[in-house]
């Protein structure tokens, strides 16, 4: 047991750098724009760049990779982040800082998903949902603390430095993977396999529960500081204050839903989303007094990052044959679903209802509760639900 949580230590340290990548540069455009000669614009595409190498890119990585051997291949991966920081830090060009960050996006969908798939391979069959949560916990806390220090090292030094840092810190993550990372073979007989797996019916409604259901917290979410501000009320630096409880509330709320979905998979994630579908749809109207809105912000974390253990536990039990290129997919409906819902919540925004983009949001949580009971059916209760995972999961491997 001590080895397993050395195992999933060094898998959520690992995740925590790449997860920093994807969102760090956002904070510093005007910096990289002065620098490279481009518009604020332009350098923003470097984010959605990144954005559609994971959605694109991680499921091709895993499908070319399917017979590596897992620990052979999280090196592999986390050599080409890498890479990709270590170009984006010395770029002398927009053209060049593209291609560092398409080349580390790349690797962090199958990293992810290949983290997950060995996470829930070294703990037994009933803990399978923390593990899960200590990975993603990675990713929590990137966004909680390191975007933010990363864009405030950015700017007392230059734009580079942080990636410079990134570099090492991946260098660094490689060593201890490397020490801990138990040898496994490859988990399916090839990429046939993880295709056949994935277009099955339960796992290709489960990837749409995650990009339908999570869309309606990016509906919200995108537009959180303006609707804080201009409907609330609030002061720029206690919005600042709200998002950072925001983030405490998602590792919480991650960590929660991790030891939930180990009892009751179904029941969590069907109650997760109900009670989403109901905070958002409650949104517009507890934005119009502080308290109320305070109240928001700290639940919405709490739910936000509660969807990701159920609904990646979910993927696992029907992929367990050859589950790496469902996880990454899965990985992608995640970014898929920001996008979609920031694109709804812009429309709204657009047409000058900023206030009701909760209602936006509520309908896509419910679609997505409603995808979720053709998923995974009802009839499995709580009791037969954790009979079932334990029965179906497969063998936790000795290290």
């Amino acid at each position: 047991m001590r080895k397993s949580s050395v195992i999933l230590t060094a898998l959520c340290v690992s995740v925590f750098v790449v997860g920093t990548s994807e969102y760090l540069i956002a904070g510093l455009l005007p910096q990289v724009a002065g620098d490279l000669g481009v518009s604020v614009g332009a350098a923003g595409q470097t984010v959605t760049a990144y954005g559609l190498g994971v959605v694109v890119g991680g499921p091709v990585v895993t499908l070319l990779t399917a017979r590596m051997p897992r620990k052979g291949l999280a090196l592999s991966l986390m050599l080409l982040f890498a890479v990709g920081s270590a170009v984006s830090a010395f770029a002398g060009s927009y053209e060049v800082l593209l291609l560092g960050r398409v080349l580390s996006s790349f690797s962090h969908a199958a990293f992810f998903a290949l983290s997950l798939v060995v996470a829930s391979k070294v703990v037994p069959a009933e803990k399978v949902g923390r593990a899960t949560a200590a990975v993603v916990s990675g990713l929590t806390v990137a966004t909680l603390l390191g975007v933010p220090l990363g864009a405030l090292l950015g700017e007392r030094t230059n734009w580079r430095t942080p990636f410079v840092v990134l570099t090492v810190l991946t260098l660094l993550g490689t060593a201890l993977l490397a020490a801990v990372l138990p040898r496994q073979a490859a988990e399916s007989a090839g990429a046939r396999a993880e295709i056949r797996v994935m277009a099955q019916r339960p796992v290709l409604l489960a990837i749409a529960t995650t990009a339908v259901g999570f869309a309606g917290v990016a509906t919200v979410f995108t537009y959180v500081a303006p609707l804080l501000t201009e409907v609330t009320g609030f002061a720029a630096f206690v919005v600042s204050v709200l998002l950072l409880a925001y983030g405490a509330g998602s590792f919480l709320g991650n960590i929660i839903a991790g030891r939930l979905t180990d009892r009751a998979p179904a029941a969590t994630l069907r109650g997760v989303f109900a009670a989403l579908a109901l905070l958002l749809a409650c949104t517009p109207f507890a934005v119009t007094w502080k308290p109320t809105a305070v109240l928001a912000v700290l639940l919405l974390g709490l739910l936000a990052t509660a969807t990701i253990a159920p609904l990646q536990g979910l993927i696992l039990r029907h992929a367990q044959e050859a589950p790496t290129l469902a996880v990454s997919v899965n990985v992608g409906a995640f970014q898929l679903a920001t996008a979609m819902g920031s694109a709804v919540g812009g429309v709204i925004v657009a047409a000058g209802a900023l206030r009701w983009t909760g209602l936006a949001g509520a309908v896509l949580s419910a679609l997505g509760l409603v995808i979720s009971v053709y998923a995974l059916p009802r009839k499995s209760g709580a009791a037969k639900d954790g009979a079932s995972e334990a029965a179906t999961s497969p063998t936790p491997t000795t290290v």
